[in-house]
């Protein structure tokens, strides 16, 4: 599959915008008692460990899906005798959204600690990527906030890639992104005008610039508005938005900013198809998020590359939901580190006993995708010389719904399109 432009670079913006608060939602430490019919592991554990940005500039939930997804497999797999008998044992480690923390972590977990492998990575500054890479510790299903898991080897994002990964991000310094987010609204959805709504700061200005790029190569009418960081009037946005005939509206700021948006847009009274948000904000907090504007919250639609957390038809989502079942909040990044966690397993089971880092780097290299049990999209790594200028990507898409939650549209591996691929500076 593709990652789109939208995953990564969102966050990268938001983040810099450090006056805001946090997008996403917090879990609390999970406590699940080992069922008395499962032997208790025994054996050396297996350590692992998880790098968490959860004190940071934009808050200290935003960062914590992962990691707290992650460690509910654990404990469940543990309560079921771990792995060959061997209990995972989780060290984890808050880099406090710096550098300097990140570099901390993985010299504390890495160096001293010993890990296996790094799980379910979620960290606003990953500057110890290169550190990972050369002690050839496999970096399993990390969220791609930078570019990271596109620059080294021996990391392993939750979405895949086909870079070199030599050192250098992508190709020459390039990354690429599909625009199949927008094909599916324009296919599915009819829609032709789309606007981009950014602040007036550099992150959120370069990452809307991106959107609108990717947005005109479907062939729309882009409407750019820019707000003021400091004072922004999100009204006059909405009235022109609406004046303009958007049938979709992007963005390039945090999630207060999008709710103030909404509001904006109820009080002018702007309908639209979509309002598209991104993984990060596929929440069940939404309802509270969005309290003060009831049409827009309705017209919230997010995208992603995982199978939407309320699909409890499916087995491997009624397991996720079971182990969530005394969490207060909901989000899509927990389900990513719960399929991250279940990557690490199925590699270590892989090892028939000796779980070493270099035996679950080499599960992780194999010519074969990986889906989680049909909670990912095909995950797959490659190292292709040079970026392909087309291909099929396919795209997981939910709508909000008040009294239902997040409400999937379409099976995420039929939401497939040949689209071209972009390249833009990370």
């Amino acid at each position: 599959m593709s990652r789109p432009v939208r995953a990564a670079e969102v966050l990268a913006a938001a983040v810099l915008l450090v006056a805001v608060a946090g997008c996403g939602s917090r879990l609390p430490e999970s406590d699940f008692e080992r069922g008395s019919t499962a032997p208790a592991p025994s054996g050396a554990p297996i350590r692992v460990g998880i790098i968490t940005s959860a004190t940071s500039p934009v808050g200290g939930s935003a960062f914590t899906g992962p990691r707290d997804g992650a460690k509910a497999y654990f404990e469940r797999l543990n309560a079921r005798g771990g792995i060959d008998g061997r209990e995972v044992e989780v060290r984890t480690c808050d880099d406090g959204g710096s550098g300097v923390g990140n570099n901390e972590c993985v010299h504390k977990l890495v160096d001293e600690q010993r890990v296996v492998a790094l799980v379910a990575t979620s960290s606003l500054d990953y500057a110890g990527a290169s550190r990972v890479s050369r002690a050839r510790v496999p970096d399993v299903g990390g969220q791609p906030i930078g570019s990271a898991y596109d620059t080294y080897p021996h990391l392993y994002g939750i979405y895949g890639s086909l870079a070199p990964r030599d050192g250098k991000p992508g190709w020459g310094g390039k990354l690429i992104g599909g625009t199949e987010v927008y094909r599916y609204f324009k296919r599915e959805q009819g829609a032709r005008t789309a606007a981009v709504v950014s602040y007036n700061q550099a992150a959120s200005a370069a990452y809307a610039r991106l959107v609108t790029r990717g947005l005109k190569a479907e062939g729309y009418k882009v409407v750019t508005e820019q707000v003021d960081f400091a004072l922004p009037n999100f009204r006059a946005a909405a009235a022109d938005l609406k004046e303009q005939g958007a049938d979709l509206v992007f963005d390039a700021m945090d999630t207060h900013g999008n709710a103030q948006l909404c509001e904006a847009m109820d009080d002018v009274g702007a309908e639209v198809t979509a309002k598209v948000t991104n993984v990060q904000n596929w929440t069940s907090s939404v309802a509270d998020d969005y309290k003060d504007a009831p049409r827009c919250r309705n017209a919230l639609w997010a995208t992603g590359a995982s199978r939407n957390y309320e699909d409890t038809d499916q087995p491997a989502v009624r397991e996720f939901r079971d182990a969530m079942k005394d969490t207060k909040a909901l989000s899509q990044w927990q389900l990513e580190g719960w399929a991250a966690a279940m990557w690490f397993t199925d590699a270590a089971k892989s090892c028939r006993g000796d779980v070493t880092r270099a035996c679950v780097d080499r599960f992780m290299n194999r010519d074969k995708s990986y889906t989680a049990r049909g909670l990912l999209l095909p995950v797959t790594y490659e190292e292709r010389a040079e970026p392909p200028e087309s291909r099929e990507a396919c795209v997981s898409v939910a709508r909000w719904k008040d009294g239902e939650g997040w409400v999937t549209q379409g099976e995420m591996s039929d939401n497939c399109f040949d689209v071209p691929q972009l390249s833009y500076q990370p």
